[in-house]
């Protein structure tokens, strides 16, 4: 899978190793296919029966903008489950964030994105150098800015290969948090590495196959 400058959004099956605290080992595998006029997107990982995760989002899009449809979450730590899930409303400019059987309605002046939209948003807009640094991201409470850097590219290695990358960073207001993505613009943007630091907790995601 190539891109080119201006491409259209491609499905794709990505396949990653997880590395948890350089402890844990597990598997992940990234989806993105079309359904009709919306695509959906999602990203399953498991750690043996430490953990697991399942994310899953569903957008349209229109040359390159993306408009959020749902997302949905599902953790499992330790036999321990937590979901949550966003519906939006961009007509009446509001959207609404289920946990725990409660249900909040929250407003969102512009689009505001669930991680795996903004994801593809992302992308599409290095593909056509458009590149905001600012996104508002879609909470479980609230709707707010945030601020991703872009860096110089680069050379990395994963199991999968040796890629040219644009590393982007989200920038935490507590230092200590760390989302970074590689992304590889000969694999349409796709994410090669992943790194998530959350309260003190190291996660790594490296690409082992690209389908």
């Amino acid at each position: 899978m190539t891109s080119s400058a201006m491409g259209a959004i491609s499905p794709f099956l990505a396949n990653y190793n997880v590395n948890i605290e350089d402890k844990y080992q597990g598997l992940a595998t990234r989806t993105l296919k079309q359904d009709g006029d919306h695509w959906i997107y999602s990203v399953n990982a498991t750690v043996g029966k430490l953990a697991s995760a399942n994310l899953s989002a569903t957008f349209s899009d229109t040359n390159g903008a993306i408009m959020p449809k749902t997302s949905s979450k599902q953790y499992k730590i330790l036999g321990l489950k937590r979901s949550e899930m966003l519906t939006f409303d961009p007509s009446n400019k509001q959207y609404t964030s289920s946990y725990k059987d409660k249900n909040r309605t929250i407003s969102m002046p512009t689009i505001a994105y669930d991680d795996l939209s903004l994801e593809v948003q992302i992308r599409e807009d290095l593909k056509a150098n458009k590149f905001r640094g600012q996104y508002r991201t879609a909470g479980r409470n609230k709707a707010e800015m945030a601020t991703f850097t872009k860096s110089e590219n680069s050379k990395i290695n994963v199991p999968a290969g040796s890629f040219e990358v644009i590393r982007i960073d989200r920038v935490h207001d507590d230092k200590q948090r760390q989302t970074s993505f590689w992304l590889a613009p000969k694999l349409d943007y796709l994410p090669i590495k992943v790194i998530q630091n959350n309260d003190g907790k190291k996660i790594e995601m490296h690409l082992t196959k690209i389908n």
